[in-house]
């Protein structure tokens, strides 16, 4: 028969060789640079800022007005690539102070008509994708 220190001992060898090799597996990670999550931060943050736009009364009214339902537009918002969300807040930043704000209307209203035409959304049902 085995000795029973022996077979402690190959136990605790075995246990201690498993740990190990759980220990030394490979860890797959990488560095994220600084303006990797500030592009992250700010595309967060124009996106808020754009879906703020949404709430105003004289948005919705004119979103309204040009048969756009403003859920429908927060919607499209929220789906928005960091892309399209960085050009749409560029857009939003070179206009005046209070004016442009049919430009700003018309300017979402045909982002939805090319997405919808594109079939990436289906909002409009006069629009039909290709």
């Amino acid at each position: 028969m085995r000795d029973p220190s022996f077979l402690t001992r190959a136990l605790a060898l075995l246990c201690a060789l498993a740990l190990f090799g759980a220990a030394t597996s490979p860890i797959h990670a990488s560095m994220l640079g600084t303006g990797s999550l500030l592009e992250a931060e700010q595309s967060a943050v124009d996106r808020d800022r754009l879906l703020a736009q949404l709430e105003r009364e004289d948005v919705r009214e004119q979103l309204q007005a040009m048969g756009v339902q403003p859920e429908l537009a927060a919607e499209r918002i929220a789906r928005m690539t960091d892309a399209e969300i960085r050009m749409l807040s560029e857009r939003l930043d070179e206009l005046p102070a209070g004016a442009g704000l049919l430009g700003v209307a018309l300017f979402i209203v045909l982002l939805l008509v090319i997405t919808d035409a594109l079939g990436i959304t289906d909002i409009f049902p006069f629009v039909h994708s290709q």
